[in-house]
């Protein structure tokens, strides 16, 4: 019965058209027509064509080493230096064997996808991410700006290994069309700067014109997957598609190629930005994703010309830059990245899925840095740089060229202190943010709610992240639970149905009941709550508040949603935080923890602050790594980690506060920063 209110609940909270999709997508691989139209030697098998070698202007090699300096230029060839020598570091991680060849036996995609054939791999995130050909913008930046031919070699070398490996549409490679078009673009992006080396000769520029329409053509016939998921599939899809129809403007299909990607692009760019600027999948690394993705495009509209007054005819709707409307919402979707940033670190919360993807990564800085994406987005959408010149100045500069140079800097007046959700205390490098999201897609995390923490550049209330997608339990998308957030649970529950690893049902919406600003026009207090409990009757609360001394309280109110409510009815509500692995010490309801900068006290009480209430009511438990080092009870494995990028975690410290009774019922957490000694 349940499985049949599941489906009942995904038809009506995802709707039936992209339901339809789905089936339609799924019907095509049952029926063996997907299979049937990805064939090798197909209709509109890639013919012998010629590859545009203009395809965007390059940067001049003094803006590039300017901007990065001697130990950035350092950086990049050490990590090229890297790559020639066989490692590669995934989602920003430590170096690991570059492996481009996927176990076998190989068979076609669609047996994967039907499961007629098993992946030898359990995530095969580790085999796609190498495949992305990401570390190949690093060979191509280093080979342009010193010439070293080793560079060169390297990349041509992995290229046919990998194409000897995975021959078109066979082996796990050809099972995402997204996959295949952000390879696409990393091949076609590193082909304009190889061109002339000495290891380009023709065999491989014909092998290349014959790739990058191999890999063309295998992204239509799966579109109806991509529109299904109405996420960043469809924008690199489409992206894809007018990759190649700028690369290779004399093949067949070139014309249909940019057709589907500028309809499906700025289709999804419109359907995917909400007015606020906030994106569809509610996370900050898919929000990045998602600007990276459509600056390439607007490089592409910038440096397109149409073939001939035929062409230019028949594709009279691509115009050399975006619609104002689709401007507008890229101008807010900047802004919203912006305001969650810290400006310290250029890192932001850890929100929702973090699938550590970072396409067309050209900068030297780490991975969790946002200003190189945010630098070129500013530039391109809001007309002004929010960072002064610095090592984030690279993407922009391999993106706009001079326009990164000769854009003003923005005004010293901080927006941020508009956002709702953003508290910031100026002068104090303090700042929270508070998550309150209206989902209209499916959501990512149970994280309603969630407090995330800043000081001083130091994220000392985190979000655990993601860690995999596809392990065995407890580590199958473990961290998307509610439990593991920084936030309330009630009666052991989540605060969604979850029907499976990636789908959540009877969504949690969240709304901002008040906000209190200061003088300066920045939030001071802000209350929110959530419908997430209203299956059990009651609704969760939250009040932040900002003290002028930079401390910070946040109390958390278990409320009866609607009356009369048994008085008698218990209910037991859980508050977690997930703190960084720092020396510690616990007495009585606070916590002491002694941070690189100070130390800092969270103390935990019933009730709101200076009512009376009993701390007694209040039972405690400190996890690390997923054991229990205070307190009573157990603990789940997945309590007590954080994962900074995909497939890596690291021991934090997870504090509980757990308070049962009659409604209503409150917990107030009293953080006091900074401290000296």
């Amino acid at each position: 019965m349940s499985g049949a209110k599941n489906v009942f609940k995904a038809f009506r909270e995802l709707g039936p058209k992209q339901l339809g999709l789905y089936a339609l997508y799924q019907a095509g691989l049952k029926s063996g027509y997907l299979r049937w139209r990805t064939r090798a030697g197909g209709k509109n098998s890639t013919q012998p064509v010629s590859i545009q070698t203009d395809l965007f202007s390059l940067p001049s090699q003094l803006s590039i080493n300017a901007v990065l300096g001697e130990k950035g230029l350092a950086r990049l060839l050490e990590e090229a230096d890297e790559i020639c020598a066989g490692q590669v570091r995934l989602f920003g991680g430590p170096p690991l064997p570059l492996e481009l060849k996927a176990p076998e036996p190989l068979v076609h995609w669609t047996k994967y996808e039907t499961g007629q054939a098993k992946l030898e791999e359990q995530d095969v995130k580790w085999s796609w991410e190498p495949g992305r050909f990401g570390w190949a913008y690093t060979l191509a930046r280093a080979y342009y700006l010193t010439g070293h031919e080793n560079y060169a070699k390297t990349f041509w070398e992995n290229w046919e290994v990998f194409l000897d490996a995975n021959p078109t549409h066979i082996g796990p490679h050809w099972v995402s069309a997204q996959e295949v078009a952000l390879r696409l673009i990393a091949m076609g992006f590193c082909y304009q700067i190889f061109v002339n080396s000495e290891h380009t000769n023709q065999a491989r520029i014909q092998r290349m014109a014959t790739t990058l329409g191999d890999h063309a053509l295998r992204i239509p016939p799966t579109l109806a997957y991509a529109r299904a998921q109405n996420n960043n599939h469809l924008l690199t899809e489409a992206a894809g598609l007018l990759t190649a129809a700028n690369l290779l403007p004399d093949h067949p299909a070139a014309g249909r190629w940019r057709q589907l990607g500028w309809r499906w692009f700025i289709h999804g760019l419109e359907n995917q930005i909400a007015p606020d600027g906030s994106y569809v999948q509610q996370s900050t690394n898919y929000h990045r994703l998602m600007l990276q993705i459509s600056l390439w495009v607007a490089l592409l509209l910038r440096n397109s010309e149409p073939d001939t007054a035929d062409s230019a005819a028949e594709n009279p709707e691509l115009p050399r830059e975006f619609p104002e409307k689709t401007m507008g919402l890229l101008a807010e979707a900047t802004r919203w990245l912006l305001n969650l940033m810290d400006p310290l670190t250029g890192r932001t919360p850890n929100l929702g899925p973090n699938d550590g993807a970072y396409i067309q990564p050209l900068s030297v800085l780490s991975h969790d840095d946002f200003r190189p994406v945010l630098q070129a987005a500013s530039i391109l959408y809001l007309d002004q740089r929010p960072f002064r010149r610095g090592p984030w100045d690279e993407m922009a500069l391999w993106l706009m060229n001079d326009r990164a140079i000769q854009t003003p800097p923005a005004p010293k007046t901080v927006p941020s202190v508009q956002a709702p959700g953003i508290m910031r205390l100026p002068g104090l490098s303090s700042w929270a943010y508070l998550r309150t999201a209206q989902f209209t897609q499916r959501p990512g995390h149970a994280d309603q709610l969630h407090l995330d923490l800043w000081w001083q550049g130091l994220n000392v209330a985190m979000d655990a992240g993601t860690y995999l997608y596809n392990a065995d339990p407890p580590w199958d998308n473990a961290l998307a639970q509610a439990t593991v957030h920084n936030t309330l649970t009630v009666c052991d529950q989540d605060q969604m149905t979850r029907a499976g690893r990636f789908l959540y049902l009877d969504w949690a919406q969240a709304k901002i009941v008040s906000q209190e600003r200061a003088k300066d026009g920045a939030w001071i207090r802000q209350i929110a709550e959530h419908d997430g409990y209203r299956h059990l009757g009651v609704i969760h609360r939250r009040s932040v508040s900002a003290t002028d001394s930079g401390n910070w309280i946040i109390t958390d109110f278990l409320l009866p949603a609607r009356l009369p409510l048994r008085e008698d009815k218990p209910f037991s509500v859980r508050l977690h935080w997930l703190l960084p692995d720092w020396p510690w010490n616990f007495q009585t309801d606070t916590l002491r923890l002694t941070s690189p900068k100070g130390a800092i006290l969270l103390r935990i009480q019933a009730g709101e602050p200076a009512d009376g209430q009993a701390t007694e009511k209040v039972a405690f438990q400190i996890a690390r790594a997923g054991e229990l080092l205070f307190g009573e009870g157990s603990v789940s494995a997945t309590r007590g980690w954080v994962s900074p990028t995909y497939g890596y975690k690291q021991a934090a410290l997870s504090l509980s506060a757990t308070l049962s009774g009659s409604l209503p019922l409150s917990l107030t957490s009293e953080w006091l920063l900074p401290i000296k000694g």
